[in-house]
């Protein structure tokens, strides 16, 4: 059996209700068209943080500088660091684990460096609607300034093996 042609009056305009509902369509993807730039420019919605091109060496070495300059504890063998006020803290995500434990002061600016030593992997600030692609090579720097205390989960959200569903991490906010 062959495929034939439609008959030539197949298609059917519009009409009634279904006419309303591709209007209604039509108009909300208008509306969304035009908020999408909005949010980005004046809802503070995404990040336009900086991001720099670094090896991969280079970075491991800041981060192994920077943790043993500010290490103020450790938790299940990983260290705690604390980032001074207003100062650089550096993140490293690798197969399968943020290193380290950030600490940080509540109403105090950072600026959070991310990087990946081997993977893609994703980072998401629970329970915060924090989430970034974190690539190796590539230095991405955050500005925050926490508003609350508490115990801040990071998850991986890009599956990057085996592994991925022990990719945990932590920042700490004190008072």
């Amino acid at each position: 059996m062959s495929i034939e042609s439609p008959p030539a009056d197949w298609f059917k305009a519009p009409t009634g209700n279904e006419r309303l509902w591709v209007g209604l369509a039509l108009c909300w993807c208008m509306i969304m068209s035009m908020a999408m730039p909005y949010w980005h420019f004046y809802g503070k919605q995404n990040s336009t943080g900086e991001s720099y091109k670094v090896s991969v060496a280079d970075y491991s070495t800041r981060v192994r500088q920077f943790v043993e300059a500010n290490t103020v504890g450790e938790q299940s063998g990983v260290p705690i660091v604390e980032i001074p006020p207003g100062g650089d803290g550096y993140l490293l995500a690798r197969m399968w684990a943020f290193y380290p434990i950030i600490k940080l002061k509540k109403g105090q600016e950072y600026r959070l460096h991310i990087s990946s030593l081997d993977l893609q992997h994703g980072f998401s600030l629970q329970p915060l609607n924090m989430n970034f692609q974190v690539l190796p090579g590539y230095d991405h720097v955050l500005t925050i300034r926490p508003t609350s205390s508490g115990v801040f989960p990071i998850i991986c959200n890009e599956f990057c093996g085996i592994g991925h569903h022990t990719m945990t991490g932590r920042i700490i906010v004190e008072d």
